[in-house]
Formats: structure tokens, sequence, C-alpha cells
């Protein structure tokens, strides 16, 4: 018999209006309660959000480029929207590294920005950035990112409890060994910090982070949280108790005499 051939289920956009806009074309910002996305000419060119290091602890914490180097750029270049532009013919940043944090830093920002949870979408359209022209991102190819990344969180740990509660590490087990990376976080993990708290102490993606931390909990090197057992029901009280019952008349009649006996 001959199996009837199921056409696959197409994939469900990750943000409506960001397709629609990159149909369009548009300039402009993207905005979401997680984060914003700016676009030109369709293309996604940056995007920051407030639960990701943004480009500038990428480059300062975690890359080469000294912090007073940074605030140069943004004091000489960020009027004319040129911070990019000016590290690099600086000599303050090789043009390859520059490229490199910049799109980890769209990726970073726009799996929290285009979260399910993030709120409406508003767009300001003209609106440009500060740091310039780097390298722009097909719209279409941020979503895929967003969805794949996901996706993988899920099937490393599925425990989305993981991602805002505090990193608190577990002994490893005899013969059991990290990788140098996971040390770092885990040399940083005191019970207190979460996910994003070590992302800006280690000056690495927030995403990236996630993920060690997901890695470490299924292999046993950090508690993982569960959502707490609802209180128990409360007994039921008993049919007499909830039942209304009659006033006795008759007491209630000796009360009043006897109050009025005694004004």
């Amino acid at each position: 018999m001959t199996l009837p051939t199921v056409s696959p289920t197409p994939s469900v956009a990750v943000s409506p209006l960001l397709t629609r806009l990159a149909a369009e074309r548009a300039t402009g910002a993207l905005l979401r309660d997680r984060g914003t996305l700016f676009l030109e000419n369709g293309n996604v060119v940056h995007a920051e959000s407030p639960a990701t290091p943004g480009l500038d602890v990428l480059l300062t914490t975690g890359g080469g480029l000294a912090p007073e180097r940074w605030r140069e750029a943004l004091d000489r270049a960020g009027a004319r929207r040129q911070v990019a532009r000016f590290l690099v013919d600086t000599g303050g940043l090789a043009g390859g590294e520059l490229e490199i944090c910049h799109l980890a830093a769209i990726f970073d920002a726009a799996f929290f920005a285009l979260s399910p949870g993030s709120g409406p979408s508003r767009f300001r359209r003209g609106a440009t950035h500060w740091i310039g022209s780097v390298r722009s991102v097909p719209a279409a190819a941020v979503e895929r990112e967003t969805r794949r990344r996901r996706e993988l969180l899920d099937a490393v740990w599925p425990y989305p409890l993981l991602d805002s509660a505090p990193v608190v590490p577990r002994p490893a087990a005899p013969g059991q060994t990290v990788t140098a990376r996971q040390r770092m976080l885990l040399s940083r993990a005191d019970g207190v910090r979460t996910p994003a708290d070590l992302a800006w102490a280690l000056g690495r993606p927030a995403f990236h982070t996630l993920l060690d931390v997901r890695r470490l909990a299924a292999a046993g090197l950090v508690e993982t949280p569960h959502t707490p057992a609802p209180p128990p029901a409360a007994e039921p009280l008993p049919d007499w108790m909830t039942q209304a019952q009659p006033p006795d008349v008759a007491l209630l009649r000796r009360l009043r005499d006897a109050l009025e006996a005694s004004l």
C-alpha cells in the first residue's frame, strides 16, 4: 500500500513583523521589551538587549580592546555614528575581530529580543545605531538561528529555570573532567550569580553562557532547579461546618432579656 505524502509543516515565523519588514526592505529599529533590532534595507545590521553583554563588553572584557580605546571611539565618532569605522581606522581593533564580535552580539541579542515573552513589537522607521556599518545579516538568517538556539537548549537539558536561577556548582564525580571554559565559568559561579551575571563577568555572549550552564547541569556539575511543588490542598471541612444552621431563637431572646435587665 502506498502511504500518502505528507508535506512538511512550514516553520512559524519567530517575528511576523520582522519578516514583513525584511520583505519591505525597511530601515529602522524593531523594538521589543527584551531588545532592539536595527534594520537597513531589510537586513539586520545591529542588535542589543539588556539581557546580554553588549559589543563593548565582548570587545573589552572578553576581547583585547582597552576600555579607554572604546570610550575614545564613542567620544570622537559616536555622534557621527561611525564608532566601528573609527576603531578599525585608528588601529584600535582588527576588522576581522570586530566583525566576529559584532556578529556574536547580533545573534545573542536577537535570541532574547525575539523570545516569546518579549512583549509587543514596535517599529521606529529611519532609526539608526551609533555603532555604524559593520556587517548586515539577512533577517531570515537571524530568525533561523534564533529558532535553532531555542531547540538546542532543550536538546541539551530541558530545564528553562536554569536560565534565570543562580548557578550552584556541584562537586565533580571521581574521574570526571571539565574543560578550561567550564572551569572558568564554575570558578565565577558562587551560588548567587545567574547565567546573565556570569556572561557579563566573563565578557561572553549570554546564549553561550546559558548553553554552558545547561551542559554542566546535564553532567551533574550544576544544580538543576525544579519547579516547587504546589502546596497541598486544604482538608475539606465537615458538612456540618459548611451548612448554614438556623438561629436558636429562644437563646437569642434569653440573651436580649438578660441585657435589658442589666441596664
